[in-house]
């Protein structure tokens, strides 16, 4: 069962997305949490690590998408100039 729930894990992050990131480190915890012993709880700490990393830099980058979408729709547009 643990090798099974490892390999669970480990396809969690192989396939995770932005898009899916949250889903998916949810439920990798669910299976950590049914691991049956601390050396195999270890060996899925490298997986839990990578999805946490992942998911903190594509909320970074989605911030910074956001503020600079933000920006754009706020700046107010250059003078117009006109003829003499």
């Amino acid at each position: 069962m643990s090798q099974r729930a490892l390999n669970e894990i480990r396809l969690l992050y192989d396939r995770t997305t932005a898009t899916t990131v949250e889903r998916d480190l949810t439920r990798a915890v669910e299976i950590l949490k049914t691991l049956p012993d601390e050396e195999t709880r270890e060996r899925a700490a490298v997986f839990m690590d990578g999805l946490s990393q992942m998911r903190s830099e594509w909320r970074l980058e989605k911030q910074r998408l956001n503020r600079k979408a933000k920006g754009a729709q706020t700046a107010k547009p250059p003078p117009h100039k006109h003829r003499s």
